[in-house]
């Protein structure tokens, strides 16, 4: 998949502690960092109208792929969208601009629209099809650029323009330069400022905007979460923090030598901001994702003292183009903050004794499907080979027997809906 190829580094090995350490001294830092520009980033910056990348409907990238058996696919079309630029932070003491793809749904003159931030992931852009998806559900839309690029070329080459700030290639490698000159910071800029572009837009409710992120972009939503207290909700999709305790990063960090790396994750690592969040935060992801591994998606989690939810899929595909998109648990989530839909599923603390697994839940939407995931295997996470056997369930308790050599476990819990919500995992 291209998606991966932007994504994929090698594993080595980092020791967990020193990073640990570096997140305290970080937190309140970095924290004060981002509140420093809160009045730049809290006020809707300059837009532009774009001569380049004008939006192309079905030709656009992944669109089949996220409409291919969509009754929305018609009224995706009907959605006013247009390609624009609006002002970034300035880098390396020179303006920026940021480009984005901007969409209203078609509805009655004089009406407000929920509103939704889409953060692209490691060799993706401002993706046309997936403003159309979210118009096609009544939101206003905005999917920002956060590499410096225009969505012209081919997927992880996208076209460079004349005003950007750092590529997502600098990730890393700018940590010498001062912090509002690294890319993650550049980066959350550019997405707090979508957030406040959108919210000065007169057909837009601003107390129903959410933001959602794939891969980098789930990355980038953990961080947003914790500085941003202006989004309604959150949902990132594969990323989470903790990524110097595993991650498939983990041999870049050791190639960047012990003081800068220590220096990037207690100023860059989604677990100095996250634990901040205000919102509530629905994390989307698979059992064996190769960038974001479970044990780092639950230390990120649980920083959240009980706001976050999770849909937890055996072997859930890493990408855009429709995978971490498409997942309707986003969208039901969404209505939940923005439509006073029925919500998710709450799943409490796992338990268990020598034989058995237990948890109880409670759902507005009644549970027709209870499943135990599990793997007998030990090692990477990403190479774990899963399975499911039915669970037992009644209206406040799901349960089961633990078959012979666990490793891990964790209950998943369909509703009526088709809509997924996983327990945490237990290790054994």
């Amino acid at each position: 998949m291209k998606y991966q190829i932007g994504m994929m580094l090698a594993v080595g090995l980092l020791v967990a502690t020193a990073a640990s350490a570096n997140r305290v001294t970080g937190d309140q830092n970095m924290l004060e960092l981002f509140k420093s520009d809160s009045k730049i980033l809290n006020k809707a910056p300059k837009m532009y109208d774009s001569d380049v990348a004008k939006p192309v409907g079905t030709k656009s990238y992944a669109f089949d792929s996220m409409f291919y058996d969509s009754p929305l696919r018609e009224k995706a079309l009907e959605s006013d969208v247009k390609a624009i630029f609006y002002d970034g932070l300035e880098y390396k003491g020179k303006p920026t601009r940021v480009f984005a793809y901007l969409g209203m749904p078609k509805v009655p003159a004089g009406t407000k629209v929920p509103g939704i931030v889409l953060v692209h992931g490691g060799g993706g852009t401002a993706f046309e099809a997936w403003v159309r998806l979210w118009n096609a559900r009544g939101y206003a839309a905005i999917a920002m650029d956060n590499c410096g690029t225009v969505p012209e070329g081919e997927y992880g080459n996208w076209k460079a323009h004349d005003h950007s700030g750092p590529g997502c290639n600098d990730t890393f490698g700018n940590i010498e330069l001062p912090a509002k000159d690294n890319w993650t910071y550049q980066a959350v800029a550019t997405v707090m400022l979508a957030n406040s572009l959108l919210r000065s837009l007169p057909g837009v409710d601003r107390n129903r905007i959410g933001v959602t992120g794939i891969s980098w972009g789930g990355y980038l939503t953990c961080i947003t979460a914790g500085v941003d207290s202006r989004f309604k909700y959150a949902v990132p999709v594969y990323g989470c923090g903790f990524l110097g305790d595993n991650s498939t990063w983990l041999d870049t960090f050791q190639g960047m030598g012990e003081t800068n790396r220590a220096k990037w994750l207690s100023m860059w690592d989604p677990s100095v901001y996250v634990g901040h969040a205000k919102m509530p935060v629905l994390w989307v992801t698979g059992t064996n994702d190769f960038a974001y591994p479970m044990d780092s998606l639950r230390k990120t989690y649980r920083l959240l003292d009980g706001k976050a939810t999770l849909c937890l899929r055996i072997a859930m595909p890493h990408g855009h183009g429709g995978a971490g998109e498409r997942p309707e648990e986003i969208y039901a989530f969404a209505k939940t903050f923005s439509e006073k839909g029925l919500p998710l599923a709450k799943v409490k603390a796992t338990q268990q004794d020598a034989k058995q697994a237990w948890s109880e839940y409670t759902s507005k939407s009644p549970i027709k499907i209870a499943e135990l995931v599990y793997t007998k295997d030990t090692g990477k996470w990403p190479e774990r080979k899963w399975e499911s056997l039915p669970a037992k369930v009644d209206s406040k308790r799901v349960s089961a027997e633990l078959p012979d050599g666990v490793k891990v476990f964790y209950f998943n819990l369909t509703d009526e809906r088709g809509l997924i919500v996983s327990s945490e995992h237990l290790e054994l």
